[in-house]
């Protein structure tokens, strides 16, 4: 269907249904189709942990953007590792576009943060405006000023075509829209400080909600960016179906999905767990992303719970910030700003991700009181779990079975990291 609130076009399924892959495709036509012509567009998408159908989608753009002059797609990395040639080809599903089908003009590349060439200044946050932004949750160690830099190949395209799912998300409350600049494709300043907002916010107050500090501050970057933008949000459900697709302008196409998206990725509990296995899908491939399913279980764990985050697959901690982390290991949120003197060179990014998944807590006395307990059950071995300040639990000895139809009180979430689970009000 076809809106005016901004949304171009809006195609919705059924309550517990998808969308069948031509309406998507009608609807991304719709929305896109001889907008392009003669142009230079840049396509952000997501890396591989996020659910998409990516593929698909970008045999649809390939099609709508037949009449443009160059299509360049670019994943939104943030500060996850590069990917490879075969892994971008796989991702974006470039052996499923015949050679005599595919667009001249179209390449796939890495956003890459730490890459001075690649970013561009386009302004400042001042620290007054970023002091406004976070309101209740201002702290100093969030800095001064906060310069704006993205990748320069966002300034130099005619247009940006954003597309990607959103979910409840534990930084911005939901992610997608704006997120796909900062953190998505920024530099490293961006990333620190929109990461450790969140932090400030906390997860239990931020993820699944809509106006948050950091959704805040992403916004107001992005308004800064003089180059034309087109959101492409979908939701996504399932084995990478879509629940809907929504076309148009970068705030009103997000707010429709993220509306979407709390009625498709949000369950209620009528009561706290008591002891939860998490099951990291193997699209998490590190800890880095595989804490997600800590983060969307956080809301319905009862004081003193146990989470197991149960990924066998997994090896590492974080290829990127494995040696950060190493260092300081998992605390809650207390234990950085009451020592701040003794962390404040460390990346805020890591102490965001750091707290994330120890949880809500308390550090006075010198005592850290963590309010769960949160155990590692993976190929990560014992003593560097300890180390880090989480428990292991090994996965050979894990029987799913066992956990199913237990005592009340435990939770068994296979594929957690999408799904945001939370307790009913009472």
């Amino acid at each position: 269907m076809t809106s005016t609130d901004g949304v171009r076009v809006a195609a919705v399924g059924p309550p517990d249904g998808t969308l069948p892959p031509d309406q998507v495709r009608a609807a991304i036509t719709d929305g896109l189709a001889g907008r392009h012509v003669g142009e230079r567009v840049l396509v952000l998408v997501p890396d591989h942990t996020r659910t998409a159908p990516l593929p698909f989608l970008v045999e649809v753009l390939n099609d709508v953007l037949a009449d443009a002059a160059t299509v360049h797609v670019m994943v939104a990395l943030g500060t996850h590792p590069p990917l490879g040639d075969r892994e971008l080809s796989d991702l974006v599903g470039l052996d499923r576009l015949p050679v005599a089908d595919r667009h001249p003009g179209l390449t796939v590349s890495n956003h890459r943060w730490r890459d001075d060439d690649e970013l561009v200044a386009i302004g400042v946050v001042a620290e007054a405006e970023l002091a406004a932004i976070a309101g209740d949750v201002w702290h100093p160690s969030l800095g001064g000023d906060l310069p704006l830099r993205l990748n320069r190949a966002v300034l130099d395209c005619d247009h940006v075509i954003l597309l990607g799912p959103t979910f409840p998300h534990e930084v911005v409350g939901f992610s997608g829209g704006a997120k796909y600049f900062f953190p998505g494709v920024s530099g490293p300043e961006m990333i620190d400080v929109s990461h450790w907002l969140g932090a400030l916010s906390g997860v239990v107050g931020t993820i699944g909600r809509v106006d948050t500090p950091t959704r805040r501050l992403v916004d107001h970057a992005a308004a800064q960016i003089p180059t034309p933008v087109t959101l492409v949000s979908m939701v996504v459900v399932d084995d990478a179906r879509l629940a809907g697709v929504f076309v148009g302008d970068l705030d009103a196409a997000w707010r429709r999905a993220a509306g979407l998206s709390a009625t498709r990725h949000i369950r209620t509990l009528e009561r706290p767990m008591q002891r939860v296995l998490s099951m990291a899908p193997p699209m998490y491939d590190e800890l880095w992303t595989a804490a997600k399913a800590m983060y969307k279980l956080e809301p319905v764990l009862a004081d003193d719970a146990e989470l197991v985050i149960f990924a066998p697959h997994l090896r590492e901690v974080s290829r990127v910030h494995g040696a950060e982390l190493a260092r300081v290991g998992y605390h809650v949120l207390p234990y950085f700003l009451e020592q701040w003197d003794r962390f404040s060179d460390v990346p805020r990014a890591v102490l965001a991700h750091s707290t994330h998944v120890r949880g809500a807590g308390t550090f006075s006395d010198g005592v850290e009181r963590p309010r769960v307990r949160v155990t590692l059950s993976s190929r990560v071995p014992e003593a560097e779990c300890r180390a880090l300040g989480l428990g292991y639990l090994d996965p050979d000895s894990v029987d799913v079975a066992d956990w199913t139809g237990r005592e009340d009180g435990v939770l068994v979430v296979p594929r957690a990291g999408e799904v945001l689970y939370r307790l009913a009000e009472r």
